[in-house]
């Protein structure tokens, strides 16, 4: 390539070298701050095992009093603790000889508070230097393969096969020899930046944890820990058999207060729904009754009293609940339009009032075509596939106990999108601009479903000044070799036309003319 004699086109060369390496730092930017997130995501996580392994070993030792054989487990509770602390506080030195070697953190250039950003976070010398030249890595590997020995020796030997399992610290150790790598600490640290191995030996640290995590819990499994439930709140709870009541039917409910103690209770629980008192059976529960003698809103109140059998002290809970009563009817809505598209969901609310969503059917017929389906969230999807004319419907059939109905929809095509070449329709473009564009693309624009179009194919037309024009037909939305010829010749004065514009739009049977689009280049 030769260097332009022109000044003006020789500042434009430099000026785009110098954009081409501040792209190529962005990048590598947001690569360090993903590094940089994640870290502290492991961070976080590893705080938080702490903070829960830490709640166990006294809930070990002191379920492991019931019985005297339980005592070897609780025996086995600080050598775990000793583990994770010797191993975590290991790789924790290496993590903190790496940054001080490399200078620590950067202060905050205005307020002078050391921040969390690595001075050395690119330096790629430190992590080679330690992990791999001087052998820190392959002792690393050892000690995890060590203590991991250490770990499973906690379990009990018929344990072990079943449990081991379990144990988070392990290592890779064939992939680096697939790879050729003189080691395992190569494969894994090797001209690593110094931000990026940090996640990696704070995924090792969390690995020392959750193993910690399967000892604790497998000890506390041995000594029934985890079935003592200390139950010390209530509240009452009004379960009816049906979320709904069709006028003239009987509105039925059990009221109850939540489980906080066990079946041989020996509690005095009394209840009573305004005023009215309740008799209780053998699970505490109660059973009211009313009568759906009005439509409209409903309420009651309940009050239950608590009498502990050791202290007899009566404490009393109230709450008040409230239930509608209604007329069966039916409602069918599109959620988003009143019309229904080809080739999308097209998401359909049906509602039966005072019927189980189980004896309510629904069906698709008409003029569209198509089918209805389900979701999980009790909502439907209508899929049509024939556009309808003037006076055709689609129609949605709902049928349930004592009820029928039938609603009418429109189907119609995926409204036209919109081909953009970058971001625009048309009109000045420099050339440096044009010239960096891939090709045209199709956007929906103010359509709310879930649709993708695709540009088919044009015709690119280059009128350059005082010239003959030149066409070349291009396939598909990204430029081919042809079209992308004239574009690289784009200069100012040059017009281009694409002219011919077709896209084509879920549910479409073939390609639709859409807008063309006219650039002047400057």
């Amino acid at each position: 390539m030769s260097i332009p004699k022109e000044p003006r086109q020789l500042m434009i060369n430099i000026m785009y070298l110098v954009l081409t390496a501040l792209l190529a730092l962005n990048v590598s930017a947001e690569i360090f701050n993903a590094f940089k997130v994640v870290d502290k995501s492991m961070v976080k996580s590893n705080q938080a095992l702490d903070e829960a392994n830490g709640k166990m070993p006294q809930a070990i030792k002191d379920g492991a009093k019931k019985r005297e054989s339980l005592a070897v487990y609780a025996e086995r509770v600080d050598p775990t603790r000793q583990y994770a602390t010797e191993l975590d506080k290991y790789i924790q030195n290496i993590i903190d000889t790496m940054i001080i070697s490399t200078g620590s953190y950067l202060p905050d250039p205005e307020t002078g508070q050391m921040t969390d950003h690595l001075k050395g976070e690119k330096n790629k010398d430190v992590t080679t230097r330690i992990l791999v030249d001087k052998g820190v890595g392959e002792e690393l590997k050892a000690k995890i393969l060590e203590y991991r020995e250490k770990f499973v020796s906690l379990l009990d030997t018929a344990d072990r096969a079943v449990y081991s399992k379990d144990i988070a610290l392990a290592i890779d150790d064939e992939t680096w020899k697939t790879k050729k790598k003189k080691s395992w600490s190569e494969m894994n640290f090797n001209h690593m930046p110094l931000q990026a191995a940090l996640p990696i030996l704070r995924k090792f640290q969390n690995d020392v944890k959750n193993s910690e995590a399967t000892v604790l819990n497998y000890l506390a499994n041995k000594v029934g820990t985890t079935t003592d439930v200390v139950l010390d709140k209530f509240t009452v709870v009004s379960a009816a058999k049906k979320s709904y009541v069709i006028k003239g039917e009987t509105y039925e409910a059990d009221i109850f207060l939540s489980a906080f103690a066990g079946a041989d209770s020996k509690t005095g629980i009394s209840i009573s729904v305004d005023g009215r008192s309740l008799p209780v059976d053998a699970e505490g529960v109660a059973k009211y009754t009313a009568s759906a003698s009005g439509v409209g809103l409903r309420k009651y109140n309940a009050s239950i009293n608590v009498t502990n059998p050791v202290t007899n002290e009566t404490q009393t809970f109230k709450k008040e609940f409230e239930y509608e009563v209604g007329e069966r009817s039916v409602s069918v809505s599109a959620t988003k339009m009143n019309v229904f598209y080809m080739g999308v969901d097209n998401p359909v609310a049906v509602s039966a009032a005072g019927v189980p969503s189980n004896q309510v059917q629904v069906s698709m017929t008409g003029s569209g075509g198509g089918s209805i389906s389900r979701n999980s969230d009790g909502t439907f999807n209508v899929r049509v596939t024939n556009q309808t004319k003037l006076g055709e419907f689609a129609y949605v059939n709902v049928s349930a106990p004592g009820m029928s109905e039938k609603r009418e929809f429109r189907v119609k095509r995926i409204p036209d999108p919109v081909a953009k070449l970058s971001s625009s329709m048309g009109g000045v473009m420099s050339s440096g601009e044009f010239k960096a564009q891939r090709g045209l693309f199709a956007v929906l624009d103010n359509f709310d479903f879930d649709a993708k179009c695709e540009i088919l194919g044009y015709q690119l037309v280059r009128v350059p000044r005082r010239q003959d024009p030149q066409m070349e037909p291009n396939k598909g939305g990204s430029y081919n070799a042809g079209p992308k010829g004239l574009v690289d010749q784009a200069k100012a004065g040059d017009t281009f036309y694409f002219e011919n514009v077709k896209a084509k739009c879920p549910g479409d049977a073939s390609g639709r003319d859409i807008n063309q689009l006219v650039f002047k280049i400057n």
